[in-house]
């Protein structure tokens, strides 16, 4: 397969719809191909202007809420069930990391801008939650990767995935989930393309069969280490978006 037909076959499902700087996510029309990942099929609520629209991506396995300021998501959902990571385990990582070309050029993060940066392209939708070959392709789109040091990648981080998976697993229904970087002050930026590195990474797990919600908040840095999780009220104090509109979780 050549470099133009994975582009195109990795960049599925819908155009990179932007979202007006007045809008909150889901009074948009951008995520109406792919409410499924959103509790209730609401779309968290981002009460915070951009300087940049961001961008709803619809993928086969999760969605994202791109910014092309930052050049990363603001935050990426999933929907986890038993049965997904189930046929998960069995599909083949591919890492082929690619700019997903339904972005404009000047939007998008490239692959020469984490080269030799010192950060790891980090995945918010996990490449090891992807239930087939077309959603594992997907899951390395640049629209999908914040810069990530790499030792938290690769261990801290890690460890937070695969403790997510294994509460899917367990769960009596399907889980949502939803994963993104935080900026505090002038950001740190990698490459010719000023990609933003996060301060902070969160992950948010929602059972509705148990109306819990609960947050992993990290540093961005070698030396995190998970601690215990933060309230959902935390988190959205912390990041000024309500995750879950349409949900009212219990700690």
């Amino acid at each position: 397969m050549s470099s133009r037909q994975y582009l195109l076959a990795a960049s599925l499902l819908a155009l990179a719809l932007p979202l007006s700087a007045g809008n909150t996510p889901d009074s948009s029309p951008g995520f109406r191909a792919c409410p499924q990942f959103f509790a209730g099929a609401a779309s968290p609520r981002v009460n915070k202007s951009f300087q940049v629209p961001p961008r709803a991506l619809c993928y086969q396995a999760f969605a994202v809420l791109y910014s092309g300021l930052s050049k990363t998501p603001v935050f990426v959902a999933e929907r986890l069930s038993r049965a997904q990571l189930s046929d998960a385990r069995d599909e083949k990582r591919t890492n082929r990391f690619f700019a997903d070309a339904r972005l404009p050029v000047a939007e998008r993060a490239q692959l020469d801008d984490y080269r030799g940066s010192g950060y790891d392209r980090g995945h918010m939708a996990p490449a090891a939650d992807m239930p087939d070959a077309r959603a594992m392709a997907q899951s390395f789109s640049l629209a999908n990767m914040v810069p990530q040091a790499p030792r938290n990648n690769q261990k801290s981080w890690a460890g937070i995935e695969s403790a997510t998976r294994k509460y899917a697993m367990r769960a009596k229904g399907d889980v949502y989930v939803i994963t993104g970087p935080v900026y505090r002050g002038k950001p740190k930026t990698i490459g010719r393309g000023r990609v933003w590195v996060p301060v902070y990474l969160f992950k948010l797990v929602y059972d509705p069969a148990t109306g819990r919600a609960w947050a992993h908040w990290i540093e961005n840095t070698d030396q995190a280490r998970a601690g215990r999780p933060i309230s959902y009220e935390e988190l959205v104090r912390r990041t000024n978006i309500e995750f879950l509109p349409k949900a009212r979780p219990k700690n």
